[in-house]
């Protein structure tokens, strides 16, 4: 395969992230956006040992396990690449991308490990308790729109008021705010030119309470009075009720949902979720699992993971100590905490680790401490030994430095829940080199009809074993 060179050939598999896999006479071909059994055309813009990446000119022959798509924005929304198919098919595919890269790196590990498949998300519509719009044209100089980033573009944007993976409450937020503004003839930011005023509608849902809470992102370029914007948010009839309306400024060049101011034009600025018997305070920046009941799946695998700590106590109570790395608002903790003596939180956004503190007081836990920093600088000033380690990164994994802390202490057990599982596999193969095994994982779809997956991982270290780090790299 020459870069340029046009390829045709059938997709043979999925493999993470959104990688159709077209096997040539001369090697394989990467095709992103395709689906299993589809004929493609592509253009070939990259080759690196026998390997080549090419981008997707027309699918040829629709694959047999298609059906017609649920939703009327896909193809052009950049969201969701398998709503076209089946839900099983959908799983069947997620499935085999973390079979496959599990087995890439623990099938060498020389003990055996259980891979338990993946578990379906309770809901495969309208999942979401978070979405965030842009705000933009579909073509250049055309209406004001208001939803995701067109697929393979940066600066379109596809007003997206038919998506099938939020509720009609969001829908018909999105459709009154798009519609004022449009009649107002407010402009929107421009990402080139740096000159505009509306950036972003931030939308959250709780599925237990129904509480939803709202922020308009804008520049600081305009002085607007947003309270006939607000009466018309308040005048939608909704299945939810509002929690807070809020008016975020955020004058940064990237284009990210963040605030360095924020109003409250109506209510609070935060809304309440519950999750397996637990209340959580959830602010507009909170991280916090966007799809709530697929949440409860997630943590209730990590428990089971967890079972008991078991104590070292007389009297049977609890007495092991936790650390949940990369904490967020404290949900794993809290979960944990009745079974063990205390948990230490960590996670670097203090918004996260404030609201953590208040959902602790909130649901009466007494022995959940939580510390905002860097993990990386926070384990040199903790000086508990932890008995187990939970740990839930972001996207990237766990910093190679702050591994090697981790892996310092040399303890029997740890679980791993990741977002990424080719960070997962990267980080495991670390484990891996310094005496862990992993014992069991299993998948949870927390991301219906999207690439997205989560992974959780037990790992244990054989009795004996030292922890002398063994990766140069760490």
């Amino acid at each position: 395969m020459k870069k340029g060179q046009i390829i045709e050939g059938t997709v043979e598999r999925i493999d993470f992230p959104n990688k159709g896999i077209v096997s040539m006479q001369d090697g394989i071909c990467v095709v992103k956006n395709a689906l299993p059994g589809q004929k493609v055309k592509a253009c070939v813009n990259k080759v690196r040992k026998g390997k080549a990446e090419g981008r997707l000119l027309e699918i040829a022959e629709s694959s047999c396990l298609e059906r017609e798509s649920p939703c009327p924005h896909f193809g052009l929304c950049g969201g969701c690449v398998y709503i076209s198919l089946p839900y099983e098919e959908q799983l069947g595919i997620k499935e085999g991308q973390i079979r496959r890269l599990l087995e890439g790196v623990l099938d060498g590990q020389g003990a055996p490990w259980h891979f338990e498949g993946i578990k379906a998300s309770p809901a495969r519509y309208e999942y979401r308790n978070k979405m965030e719009f842009s705000f933009g044209d579909e073509v250049k100089d055309g209406p004001l729109a208001l939803g995701m980033h067109k697929r393979g573009s940066f600066y379109d944007i596809v007003t997206v008021d038919g998506c099938r993976i939020v509720d009609e409450d969001y829908r018909a937020i999105l459709a009154c705010t798009r519609q004022y503004f449009e009649r107002e003839h407010i402009p929107f930011f421009h990402r080139l030119r740096h000159t505009g005023y509306l950036r972003h509608l931030l939308v959250r849902k709780a599925a237990k309470t129904g509480e939803i809470l709202v922020a308009l992102v804008t520049t600081s370029q305009q002085e607007r009075d947003l309270s006939s914007w607000q009466q018309a948010l308040l005048s939608l009839k909704l299945k939810g009720r509002y929690a807070g309306i809020l008016h975020v400024i955020n004058d940064s060049v990237a284009d990210v949902v963040q605030s360095d101011r924020t109003e409250i034009l109506y209510g609070h600025d935060f809304f309440i979720e519950e999750l397996l018997g637990l209340k959580f305070k959830v602010s507009a920046f909170s991280f916090f699992q966007t799809n709530s009941l697929g949440a409860e799946i997630l943590y209730e695998t990590a428990r089971q993971y967890i079972g008991d700590l078991g104590t070292a106590q007389a009297d049977g109570k609890p007495d092991k100590v936790v650390f949940d790395l990369y904490s967020g608002t404290g949900t794993i903790a809290q979960l944990v905490a009745p079974a063990a003596g205390k948990v230490i939180g960590v996670e670097i956004v203090e918004e996260a680790v404030e609201a953590a503190r208040e959902n602790a007081r909130l649901n009466g836990l007494t022995n959940c401490e939580f510390i905002a920093g860097d993990v990386l600088r926070v384990l040199d000033t903790i000086d508990e030994k932890p008995d187990l380690i939970i740990l839930d990164p972001p996207r990237d994994g766990v910093h190679p430095k702050a591994l090697k802390k981790i892996l310092d202490y040399g303890i029997g057990r740890m679980l791993y829940i990741s977002c990424k599982p080719t960070s997962l596999v990267r980080d495991l193969e670390v484990f891996l080199a310094n005496g862990y095994v992993v014992e069991r994982a299993v998948a949870v779809d927390q991301f219906p009809w999207t690439s997205g997956i989560e992974t959780v991982c037990l790992l244990g270290k054989p009795a004996g074993e030292g922890h002398e780090i063994q990766n140069s790299n760490l």
